[in-house]
């Protein structure tokens, strides 16, 4: 059996890992009773990453739909 490399597949996986990643340490944050400053702007940071990383999986399963 021949085992197919599907690059387009393995970076949504990865996103999605990624993605995953951003959620727990968000979630950790957001369980304090409060932030520092730096927690803060770290906060902000992830939540940005976290969406991006959405925006791409999106836009990469579109893609892989089209393909496919």
């Amino acid at each position: 059996m021949v085992e197919i490399h599907d690059p387009l597949s393995e970076e949504i996986t990865r996103l999605h890992a990624e993605h995953h990643r951003y959620a727990q340490r968000l979630e950790e944050l957001l369980q304090k009773p409060y932030l520092s400053d730096d927690e803060q702007l770290e906060e902000v940071r992830l939540k940005k990453l976290k969406l991006h990383a959405k925006d791409l999986i999106h836009a990469l399963e579109r893609r892989h739909e089209a393909v496919a």
